[in-house]
């Protein structure tokens, strides 16, 4: 209990939310230093977007499902009122409405696994990394078949039934350089898989872009 009598776990949940530990260590590392404007592309009810609200970030989100936005609209207005509710749209992560280069970094977190298939995945990938500028960062958490080979089962178009019932577009660490390359990115960290109990496997995917 801290001398303020509020637990350390609440007062950080207070503070940053229930944010994406990889995420956040990111944030400590110095990676949204001089960052801007920020886009969360599968935004949800916004988990990740409480501390870069708090911090001033200028704050844009979008997701399929209204009322995970109408959830961020109500959020960004109590802890970042200055920010217009048009910044937290319904939106196809396929299809952005944003300018090219108009982002300094863009967060995916468990989204690019909802892929449909491969076509699908790359849409997505390809309109967040064009909307953001030239040296702006991407950063990924999705699905993967890293260290869980033998345990998935194909079911169609690049997605797999895993372990824990659920089915998912897979990526791998190969076809996650390639994907690096042809898009002319630095990866800014070793691709990283955190292995459920060999149920799962969730991949962080840090990439820069060039310029």
């Amino acid at each position: 209990m801290s001398a303020s009598g509020v637990p350390p776990s609440a007062a950080l949940r207070q503070a940053f939310g229930d944010i994406d530990i990889y995420l956040f260590d990111q944030l400590l590392r110095g990676r949204f230093d001089g960052v801007r404007r920020v886009l969360d592309a599968g935004c949800g009810g916004g988990r990740n977007l409480v501390w870069l609200l708090r911090a001033g970030f200028r704050v844009h989100a979008v997701d399929q499902e209204a009322r995970a936005v109408e959830r961020v609209r109500r959020l960004a207005a109590e802890l970042a009122p200055e920010l217009p509710a048009e910044n937290f749209q319904v939106v196809e992560v396929d299809a952005l409405p944003f300018p090219d280069a108009s982002m300094d970094a863009v967060i995916s977190s468990a989204v690019l696994h909802f892929a449909a298939d491969e076509a699908h995945f790359g849409r997505m990938v390809d309109e967040m990394w064009r909307v953001m500028r030239p040296g702006g960062l991407l950063f990924a958490r999705l699905a993967s078949s890293i260290g869980i080979e033998a345990r998935v089962r194909p079911a169609g178009n690049g997605r797999y039934r895993l372990p824990d019932g659920s089915e998912r577009f897979l990526v791998d660490e190969a076809g996650l350089m390639v994907r690096t390359e042809a898009l002319g990115g630095v990866l800014l960290d070793p691709i990283k898989t955190t292995n459920v109990q060999n149920l799962r496997a969730m991949t962080t995917w840090v990439v820069r872009k060039a310029g």
